[in-house]
């Protein structure tokens, strides 16, 4: 189930919502039902840390962590 973020049109109150699939969000504030979904970020990687983004990355035919052409396979 996603969370999504939201700005009310009705009365401006910003809040976050588990949405399942048959939800219909209303504002916890005033229970509006004019609703903006608002644009989010979203997390990258598992638990412990996200992607960096400096590294290389692998070879692509070996997964060698040193980068391309790093391998013997080359």
């Amino acid at each position: 189930m996603p969370i999504f973020a939201y700005k009310c049109q009705g009365c401006s109150h910003h809040f976050d919502l588990l949405v399942h699939a048959s939800t219909i969000p209303t504002c916890p504030e005033c229970q509006g039902k004019n609703l903006e979904k608002q644009l989010t970020g979203f997390a990258v990687g598992g638990a412990g840390g996200g992607m960096n983004f400096s590294d290389p990355g692998s070879c692509g035919s070996c997964g060698d962590p040193r980068g391309p052409g790093a391998c013997s396979m080359n």
